[in-house]
């Protein structure tokens, strides 16, 4: 005869006692105990429909409340068992109000490691010129998007510009530029100024690249990301 021995406690948080003996709860059953809870519980979203969670929600949720408790962020990684800190930052849930916070109390550290010079009010003479920074930014064509206080990089050939934003109201206008340019290399190219040839071209294709943006935009009206919907995961019952 072999003797019925039995091993130490299975270390799962869902275990159920079936007669003398210990299982683990599997996951049908977890998610039907969940959904049972949450239907006498009366809890609803705002379409009135009764709440679901899954086992994973509660982990994010647990990551949240805790990260956002101050528990250090790899500290909640090796709780809930992640070997990668991005995984984690993945199940937090970042709040408007949090974020505030948050952003608030770095620029207050930061501010205390730092030097005060770098915290004191501007003259009128700097701010006058950071003003006069965003003058110049208006070109004919549309906008200069180069950073506060940085050069020209393409000595005002703004059509050559990556960082010209062409308002579409200078869609006519560019072309008339493009046109203009196309003639000037034939009249290069007639009279064997091949040297000019090489840099109009250069401004040719950069004009033909931005008629071919306003094109797109016109086309799709100016519309921002297209939503693709959120996929849909079929519950377990």
């Amino acid at each position: 005869m072999h003797e019925r021995v039995t091993g130490p406690p299975l270390p799962h948080l869902f275990q159920r006692t079936i007669g003398w003996r210990r299982e683990i709860i599997g996951p049908r059953v977890l998610y039907r105990l969940l959904h049972e809870t949450l239907l006498r519980a009366g809890l609803t979203d705002r379409a009135g429909q009764p709440l679901r969670y899954t086992p994973q929600d509660f982990r994010r949720i647990f990551a949240t409340d805790a990260v956002t408790g101050g528990l250090p962020v790899h500290i909640a990684a090796k709780i809930l068992g992640h070997h990668n800190l991005a995984t984690t930052h993945a199940y937090l849930a970042v709040f408007q109000a949090e974020l505030i916070r948050s952003y608030r109390a770095y620029l207050n550290t930061r501010r205390e490691t730092r030097p005060p010079a770098e915290y004191r009010e501007p003259t009128t003479q700097e701010w006058t010129q950071f003003q006069k920074h965003f003058e110049l930014r208006k070109v004919e064509l549309g906008t200069c998007g180069r950073p506060y206080a940085t050069p020209c990089a393409h000595e005002h050939v703004c059509v050559r510009c990556p960082m010209l934003r062409v308002a579409p109201t200078q869609q006519a206008r560019l072309a008339e530029i493009a046109r203009n340019l196309a003639d000037r290399i034939a009249e290069a190219k007639t009279n064997g100024w091949l040297g000019e040839v090489d840099g109009l071209q250069v401004s040719l294709d950069h004009a033909a690249q931005k008629l071919a943006s306003l094109d797109r935009l016109a086309r799709t009206g100016g519309r921002g990301p297209v939503a693709i919907g959120m996929p849909v995961i079929p519950s377990i019952r």
